[in-house]
């Protein structure tokens, strides 16, 4: 199958080794092959404008030279669809900005609502004996989340004595008890999917008085006494316009999203991370999901061109 002209179009793909290895699987090849499209593998380490031609260029690869690539390549190859942009991407690799589109965006009352736990910045050890302001406990987070094992070691601190044991720069951010529940929002271009996993179990005032001194990687912390079986799924309508908001925002989309509810509260929700393209493969149907994004967007960039083609041509 191509288009209406008989031409297949062409979408190069860019990942780490590990990444390609998971998404880009032979039944996605196949499928989006048979619906007009050919998945080409681009190499990073050879000039961008050499492996052309694209209709479009997905990756998750972020090395200044290969921003630099794709800067170069979308000032020769405008009509090319860059997905997604280097600057949108960039902003989900500092904890302490990625969620500030959250408080943006979601500003007016609702049945559900939905914020950011109360976080700080921590730039020096000096900091961490002052009143912080946070109510324990508070989960140490490093400020980088570009997908590295460092910015996955993350720690549970349960009180001020403890809290003088973490490494800085650090941030921290307020624990909420949600039940021991998380709530992933995949989300492709306006598709959104949401599933629940097992999450970090509620910490009582006696845990917290009894851990008072330890900090706690998240290793050690146990979840399999959690059961999620019965809990109930956030409204469809809600977790859609918090997929739209971020999108909107952040001008993104391939990303996922973690959300919790307070177990004090069912209508107040938290987004506590985001990270940019996550593991589709695991999502049911992930090749027809990813091909009809990819189908939209062409369709997409072939109206544009055609409208462009008409008001450029004269009368």
């Amino acid at each position: 199958m191509s288009d209406s002209n008989g031409r297949r179009h062409r979408i190069g793909y860019a990942f780490p080794p590990k990444k390609e290895q998971t998404f880009i699987q032979p039944s996605l090849i196949s499928h989006a092959q048979q619906n007009g499209i050919d998945l080409v593998p681009v190499d990073p380490g050879k000039p961008l404008t050499q492996q052309g031609p694209f209709d479009c260029i997905i990756h998750k690869l972020y090395h200044d030279e290969w921003n630099t690539q794709l800067n170069e390549f979308s000032s020769l190859y405008p009509r090319t669809v860059i997905l997604d942009p280097p600057d949108s991407i960039a902003r989900l690799h500092n904890r302490v900005s990625m969620l500030d589109v959250i408080n943006a965006a979601f500003k007016s009352p609702r049945v559900e609502n939905v914020s950011v736990p109360k976080q700080v910045l921590i730039h020096d050890a000096a900091e961490l004996e002052t009143d912080l302001g946070l109510k324990f406990p508070v989960i140490a987070k490093p400020l980088l989340a570009n997908g590295s094992a460092k910015s996955h070691q993350m720690s549970m601190v349960f009180s001020s004595e403890g809290i003088k044991k973490v490494e800085t720069p650090i941030l921290l951010q307020e624990f909420v008890n949600h039940g021991g529940t998380i709530f992933k929002v995949y989300v492709i271009g306006d598709y959104t999917e949401c599933v629940k996993r097992r999450s970090l179990p509620d910490i009582s005032d006696e845990q917290r008085a009894k851990l008072a001194a330890v900090v706690l990687p998240f290793s050690q912390i146990s979840n399999e006494e959690v059961d999620i079986e019965g809990v109930e799924m956030p409204p469809p309508g809600f977790v859609e316009e918090l997929a739209k908001g971020i999108s909107d925002g952040l001008k993104l989309n391939f990303f996922n999203f973690d959300v919790i509810r307070d177990s004090n509260d069912k209508h107040s929700y938290y987004v506590i991370d985001i990270n940019y393209f996550p593991g589709y493969a695991k999502l049911h149907n992930f090749e027809h999901l990813l091909t009809d994004f990819f189908l939209a967007v062409l369709s997409k960039k072939s109206q544009t061109q055609l409208e462009q083609g008409k008001e450029a041509k004269p009368e």
